[in-house]
């Protein structure tokens, strides 16, 4: 008989980050899960709301689950819609970031093909005050994208977003940018049908046929109760499509110079640190917080970013190969690589959820781990993307080995992720799947599910990634 006593989850929620030096501790090999506690993390859970700062830009990330209010009959349609989410954004990420890659524009040369966001494929959102006085809007938070923007009054062509629209005649900090000023020009591919004397306009189409189309504007932005950020510049879009599931826009987040990070500059040192919240719809906060004092945690485990030439405003990190339960798997050592062309590599993306891995690395990473969980364990059937699945229903406890991530030569830098980053339930009867799956090419992607939990420092700048060194 298994003990129906639901312990703890002190061991599993915990990141452990272990160097390859000599010195170094033997890696961790098992977690023990607890299937009837499994989403409930025990000291780790991050305040409701993020601690101020010293005044530095500061948001809470909140899950779609916790925003949209969208209900499901039960927790397997949840993940299927998940599912069909995820592989609508895959879909676009193998399309933008393959080296055949050309832009589709829709209406006149300068329109840019960013990161796309499919039908609710926005995963985490953030409350951000747009101008003075500032009005609270929920902007989708896109690692992938530069441009920021809000849809604005008047409106010729919007969809329904869960806030009042953003009035610019309302506020005291909205100022138009000219045509041929040095913001307009910096742009992704300029601005497109620009004269002079006239607004500096902006076009931005997604991968699923949403766009937005409007002017570009210089504005003042609020994060939670830290000091306003001035002369920020956002997009006003006045003819927009598209499905965001309530949000009234984007929050770019990536490497180019009109995302939120290039613009702050100085102000945040390049740098911004974040932890996703967890998923389900009564999942606490995350956090983002910008600036290079508080996003730079001592003890981290540092990883180089990498820059696709091809795709500059994504972060791409330099993984080398895949452990499980202790033991490096025996891979090729280019099956990662970022190629000259811009194929492969993988990039970080918090609009995907489940990690990505080349055929030959999921089915090592597959076969490893259930040979390491061995016979005991019942399987259960596939589940739409998931193939690797186990009915726990009857346990109170499960071993199951480590999944560690490797940087560098040799064994490296390795990031063994918490055990509850491994798995997916499936439903509330004890059906877990494991939360990887193969890509359709050599792409990679490390998905928001492998990083929920851990603290995570992007420092563009210096052109860093740090993992940890706690939980949040």
């Amino acid at each position: 008989m298994h003990s129906d006593t639901i312990t703890t989850l002190l061991a599993v929620v915990a990141a452990v980050i272990t160097s390859g030096a000599s010195a170094a501790p033997s890696p961790l090999r098992f977690h023990y899960i607890y299937p009837r506690n499994f989403t409930t993390a025990v000291d780790s859970s991050p305040p409701s709301s993020p601690p101020r700062r010293d005044g530095r830009p500061t948001l809470e990330l909140l899950h779609r689950d916790a925003v949209s209010g969208t209900t499901y009959p039960s927790k397997r349609h949840a993940v299927l819609a998940l599912a069909a989410r995820d592989g609508a954004r895959e879909d676009y990420l193998q399309q933008r970031l393959s080296p055949t890659y050309q832009p589709t524009l829709t209406t006149q040369v300068g329109s840019e093909v960013v990161s796309g966001i499919s039908e609710g494929s926005g995963e985490y959102f953030a409350r951000v005050g747009v101008g003075s006085p500032p009005t609270e809007q929920y902007l989708v938070v896109d690692s992938g994208s530069d441009v920021i923007w809000v849809q604005c009054r008047p409106c010729t062509q919007c969809y329904a977003q869960a806030d009042p629209l953003f009035d610019p005649a309302a506020s005291t900090s909205f100022a138009a940018v000219p045509c041929g000023s040095g913001v307009c020009r910096s742009l992704p591919g300029g601005s497109p049908g620009c004269g002079a004397g006239e607004p500096c306009r902006y076009e931005v189409s997604y991968g699923d046929g949403s766009y937005t189309e409007g002017v570009l504007a210089m504005e003042t932005l609020t994060f939670g109760d830290s000091t306003p950020v001035q002369e920020v510049a956002i997009g006003c879009g006045h003819r927009n499509r598209g499905l965001f599931i309530g949000a009234a826009g984007l929050l770019g987040l990536g490497w180019g110079p009109m995302s939120l990070v290039g613009q702050l500059g100085g102000a945040a040192g390049g740098a911004f640190s974040y932890c996703l919240a967890s998923r389900g719809a009564d999942a606490g906060a995350g956090s983002l917080v910008f600036g290079r004092s508080d996003a730079m945690p001592v003890g981290a485990v540092w990883v180089p970013l990498l820059r696709n030439a091809q795709a500059p405003s994504f972060y791409y990190v330099g993984l080398t190969g895949l452990g499980v339960g202790g033991e490096r798997l025996p891979l090729q050592s280019t099956l990662f690589d970022l190629g000259e062309d811009g194929g492969g590599g993988v990039v970080m993306d918090t609009g995907t959820a489940v990690t990505r891995l080349p055929p030959d690395a999921y089915a090592a990473l597959r076969d490893a781990f259930t040979e390491a969980v061995g016979a005991g364990l019942p399987r259960a059937p596939a589940v739409s993307l998931f193939d690797t699945c186990y009915d726990l229903s009857g346990y109170a406890s499960v071993r199951v080995p480590t999944v560690a991530l490797y940087f560098g030569a040799d064994d490296g830098t390795a990031l063994t992720l918490p055990a509850r980053n491994l798995l997916v339930a499936m439903d509330d009867h004890g059906v877990y799947c494991l939360a990887f799956a193969a890509s359709a090419s050599g792409l990679s992607i490390l998905g928001n599910i492998q990083q929920q939990g851990i603290q995570i420092t992007v420092d563009s700048a210096a052109g860093y990634v740090g993992f940890g060194p706690t939980t949040c």
